[in-house]
């Protein structure tokens, strides 16, 4: 199988995963709209669990892309057996101190972080006090994500994909459940979180044990390549620390009501929800299925097969972003309208969250590119260059937030990430060109063009039809209404991909065909 076909077959199991995961996500997203709209307790937990979010990402899923996965994936092919779960090991008692250490001093510090993560909180003690105990509740999350994306990573890096790629799902399924029983408060919230950890740490055990891992806990913290890893993941910790800067200056401002509008935090989170739908079902896939094949082939300086693997990634997310890009821009007031818009979540909820979602829309082929181009920085153990990047996008989000935050207030804050996501995906490709010698710009360029025009075409049909067909108030009506949209709107981009000559769509054609064979 070559290295494309083996790229594809792994990122789709992840990326059926991950739809699960993210439709069960919209699931929940739908039952937390109902529930709270984007008041007091929907804005209380965007805030609460973005604090061990940004955790997550430091030491778990960011660090195990950046670090973890490269030189395991090295061991595993170059090492014994009996290595690779040594250092495993040593790698796994490591996390458990660190992680153990973040969690205490979370549920200690929870009243600082959460007044300088919501500063608009302050005014209102009732969602403050809120905030601050569904925080503390639910840091505990931290230790069990963390232990969740290791083993996730070291399935990847053998080339396990299938059960961590459904793993999410058992949280979403968790919050749904618990937010149902509970009702409104945050008692259903925090203890959803906190089961959903434990599930999608337990589901992968078993696997790693089929796979020869065998615990020996706290027997060894001292390795060569946990050295190396420490190395690679400092910048990487330090690139996720930006990163997730940015998103709390997004927090920042948008609990600012007197500004943007009551709701500003809970309306960013679920506009931008829904832009991670298809960064998540492919973006997020197409990186993680792609970083062990970048990792091979940047281990053997086999350059000449990084280049097109890394120019098939790219028009891959073209392909498939752009008209997602083009889709939600067109259709972001029926969209909110019909999936989030009844019980507390009121005309008011579905214009600004509308409104958000158009301008995040804007950015989102960048977003996905950007993963592309870090793991091929990642694989290259050049953990550094995308730091630099993440510390401008975070200086020109600030500077953009603060210049259009009062011409269009909670819209100013989406369409700043847009921009400054665009210029970093720049940023990253011409230093990746320059570091590469890459000679794929052209082939790149093309199929941008020509993917451009056929969007903008499923565009304005996609408009059309919405003017045209009216959505009923029931829930098979609307599901009947979203389908149409959706099934029209795919039809539409695949007939103008051919008219327009997209390469892509005949690289699937002949992929599929293939594969039927």
């Amino acid at each position: 199988m070559s290295t494309h076909k083996s790229i594809a077959k792994s990122a789709s199991i992840i990326g059926l995963g991950t739809f699960v995961s993210r439709l069960l996500g919209f699931a929940r997203d739908v039952v937390i709209a109902r529930l709270f709209g984007v008041y007091t307790y929907a804005q209380a937990f965007v805030i609460a669990f973005r604090i061990p979010n940004l955790f997550r990402d430091l030491v778990g899923e960011g660090a195990s892309n950046a670090a973890i996965v490269p030189v395991f994936s090295e061991y595993s092919v170059k090492r014994s057996k009996e290595e690779f779960w040594e250092l495993a090991n040593v790698v796994l008692n490591l996390l458990l101190v660190i992680l153990s250490g973040i969690t205490i001093l979370g549920i200690i510090f929870s009243p600082i972080l959460v007044r300088l993560i919501a500063p608009g909180f302050i005014s209102d003690p009732f969602k403050l006090e809120a905030t601050i105990q569904l925080n503390r509740i639910i840091f505990p999350y931290i230790l069990l994500i963390g232990l969740a994306a290791y083993s996730t990573a070291l399935l990847n890096s053998l080339k396990h994909f299938s059960v961590p790629a459904f793993a999410p799902a058992l949280l979403n399924i968790s919050i749904i459940v618990c937010a149902v029983i509970f009702g409104e408060g945050i008692t259903g919230l925090a203890s959803g979180v906190l089961i959903g950890g434990i599930l999608q740490l337990a589901v992968q055990v078993p696997v790693l044990y089929k796979k020869g891992f065998r615990l020996n806990l706290f027997k060894g913290f001292k390795h060569p390549a946990a050295i190396t890893i420490g190395k690679l993941m400092v910048p990487r910790v330090a690139s996720s620390c930006i990163y997730q800067l940015n998103n709390f200056v997004d927090s920042i401002f948008g609990s600012l009501a007197f500004i943007v509008g009551e709701g500003g935090v809970a309306v960013l989170y679920f506009s931008y929800r829904l832009v991670q739908f298809p960064i998540g079902i492919f973006g997020n896939s197409l990186s993680q299925a792609i970083l062990p094949a970048f990792s091979a082939q940047a281990a053997e300086g086999n350059h000449e097969q990084l280049k097109k693997t890394l120019s098939f990634g790219l028009r891959a997310i073209l392909f498939v972003m752009l008209p997602a890009s083009a889709a939600f821009m067109t259709l972001a007031a029926p969209l909110i309208r019909t999936i989030f818009e009844g019980g507390k979540f009121d005309a008011y909820s579905t214009r600004l969250t509308a409104e958000v979602l158009f301008y995040y829309s804007i950015g989102l082929a960048a977003y996905a590119s950007t993963k592309i181009l870090q793991s091929c920085f990642f694989a290259l153990k050049d953990t550094i260059t995308p730091a630099k990047i993440s510390a401008f996008n975070l200086v020109m989000n600030i500077v953009l937030i603060s210049a259009l935050i009062f011409p269009l207030k909670i819209g100013g804050i989406a369409l700043a990430n847009s921009i400054s996501g665009i210029a970093s995906a720049a940023l990253l490709y011409r230093l990746l060109k320059k570091q590469l010698k890459l000679s794929i710009g052209k082939e790149i360029s093309i199929s941008l063009i020509k993917i451009l025009a056929a969007s903008f075409c499923m565009g304005l049909v996609c408009y059309f039809i919405d003017k045209n067909v009216i959505s009923g108030s029931g829930l098979v009506a609307k599901a009947l209404y979203l389908t149409t949209l959706f099934l029209s709107g795919i039809i539409s981009y695949l007939v103008f991909c051919f008219v327009f000559g997209v390469r892509e769509l005949h690289e699937l054609r002949a992929w599929l065909f293939k594969k039927a064979l």
